[in-house]
């Protein structure tokens, strides 16, 4: 490796000495960190003990108000007053009466409402009737519908919702349920888990093309995933009607392309695949080309790679023309239309009409490393420019109007074209100068967020899940677990049990009707 060679500090101004002095501090912080990273992930790798977490002394602190111990208290309080204006229905009614005195007046009944809960082992066994008819065949009576194997609905039903919404894993479920009294395997609950849940599979799907087709908007993200020994990404999508998860080996755009299709495998060119190339620079010729071939619709996969090979286009252009036919098809059939994209700045996600988390855009200031009490001062005071603007478009969307808008757009210049003379601050606040039309189109979209929370916290579940119980080993469980896990935030935004639409969707006597969920999320838009 080449050392760059010492400059000869005799002939060096004090200017100049104080510029290379800063350099270097700014250096040595950023070795420091990559230093303390490497070490935390060396010791991860050695599996040595963690540093104990030690809980900061309280005499310093003793007479200073705990703001975090206020808000968790007003939350708690919260919690009380939301939970005590939910009565919950009554299943039993029981009238208990007391023998008064004589000459007693009746006042009515004083109410007292307790919640219980029953779990108890049931072993049902079915005598199937047999007959043999005159030309010599055997039937037999048929199950009921709810009963599809050896293990009837409410164990399936209780498995998905403990394994899916309490984080509980197989392990702990097998000792919960043998615990209760049913017999059964670590391999059989494994089977409850994932297998023969085409109906679930069909629904989660319906849900990704039913949320496009109607979302004003959709906020996007990404996450590391495990399966089968290998890494994985899982994407998702979703608002505050539907959330969606894909486990893919990838996550480049074609990727991304292909899942906003909503599992339909056909590719278009039309004038929207079109217009999509000549803005990504496509040259003319490759456009004339498409234009001059016959067919402009492929049903699948192996249509269209057959309708590339004719060209003989490369790689590069190869991979963007198939972008452009996965666009094309979107548009075909009705999704996404006037739907905006809402992400953290993710290259693959730059598609359609697109907008920039703002939550995201400020991060690049505060990962900023300051060596110099100047150097923090100008980082804070960019960071509170940032966050005043934010909570002036906030106060935009609430009311929107043309002079607010035009006001704003010159202070957003104001803000980001600030120079400093500290190099890394000006290259963030020129970085977020050049997304300024994807984080100011919510002033031309005021009804779409500033962030991608949601996302982020619809993720954390999935991050949850994959602390928990590692891996995927096979295909059913990778899809098992994106299918359940949609159906589960989807369920949670549209203010139904979880409990419930199992109870629905596996034919459990008695159990409430849940509608289709694509069906909700179409009414939801409309209302």
């Amino acid at each position: 490796m080449s050392v760059a060679p010492l400059p000869d500090l005799d002939a060096l101004s004090l200017a100049e000495l104080k510029k290379l002095v800063v350099e270097l501090l700014v250096r040595v912080s950023t070795l420091e960190e990559e230093n303390q990273q490497l070490r935390a992930e060396n010791a991860q790798l050695k599996d040595l003990p963690k540093k104990p977490k030690l809980a900061p002394g309280g005499m310093d602190k003793a007479t200073e108000p705990d703001r975090r111990a206020r808000t968790k208290e007003a939350r708690r309080q919260r919690r009380n007053r939301q939970s005590g204006r939910r009565t919950p229905p009554v299943t039993t009614e029981r009238t208990l009466v007391i023998e008064a005195p004589a000459g007693s007046r009746r006042r009515g009944f004083e109410p007292f409402t307790v919640q219980d809960l029953i779990l108890a082992p049931q072993v049902i066994r079915f005598r199937r009737e047999r007959w043999v008819t005159p030309d010599g065949q055997e039937i037999i009576a048929p199950l009921p519908p709810e009963v599809r194997g050896h293990f009837g609905p409410g164990i399936v039903r209780f498995v998905l919702m403990q394994h899916v919404q309490g984080q509980v894993t197989v392990e702990r479920l097998r000792a919960q349920l043998r615990g209760l009294g049913v017999r059964i395997s670590k391999g059989q609950i494994i089977t409850l888990l994932t297998a023969n849940k085409d109906a679930f599979h069909a629904e989660k799907d319906a849900i990704l093309e039913a949320g496009l087709a109607t979302a004003a908007w959709v906020t996007v993200d990404d996450t590391g995933a495990r399966h089968a020994g290998a890494n994985e990404y899982t994407t998702h999508i979703g608002n505050d009607r539907f959330a969606w998860f894909a486990t893919r080996p990838s996550k480049s755009r074609l990727n991304f392309l292909d899942l906003l299709r909503a599992g339909h495998p056909d590719y278009v060119i039309n004038a929207t695949a079109l217009a999509y190339l000549v803005e990504h620079g496509v040259p003319e010729s490759i456009v004339a080309a498409l234009l001059a071939a016959g067919p402009r619709s492929f049903a699948d996969d192996a249509a269209w790679q057959a309708q590339l090979d004719s060209f003989g286009f490369g790689a590069g252009h190869r991979r963007r023309v198939t972008e452009a036919a996965m666009v094309g098809a979107i548009v075909a059939r009705g999704l996404l239309t006037d739907t905006v994209i809402i992400s953290d700045d993710a290259g693959q996600f730059d598609v359609f009409q697109h907008a920039l988390c703002w939550i995201h855009a400020e991060r690049h200031l505060r990962r900023i490393v300051c060596v110099t009490n100047e150097q923090q001062r100008q980082v804070a005071l960019q960071r509170q420019l940032v966050w005043w603007f934010y909570a002036d478009l906030k106060l935009y969307k609430d009311d929107p109007n043309a002079i607010r808008r035009t006001a704003l757009r010159r202070r957003f210049d104001r803000i980001f074209t600030r120079v400093t003379g500290f190099a890394e601050l000006d290259e963030a606040v020129a970085r977020t100068l050049a997304n300024k039309d994807e984080l100011l189109l919510v002033l031309d979209r005021p009804d779409i967020p500033l962030h991608t929370n949601g996302s982020e916290n619809d993720v954390r579940s999935f991050v949850t899940k994959r602390r928990i119980s590692g891996e995927t080993r096979s295909a059913a469980g990778k899809q098992a677990r994106d299918t359940f896990l949609s159906l589960l935030k989807t369920c949670s935004k549209l203010a139904i049990s979880f409990w419930d639409y199992l109870g629905a969707r596996l034919n459990i006597p008695d159990a409430d009707r849940v509608p289709w969920l694509p069906d909700l999320i179409r009414q939801n838009a409309s209302a």
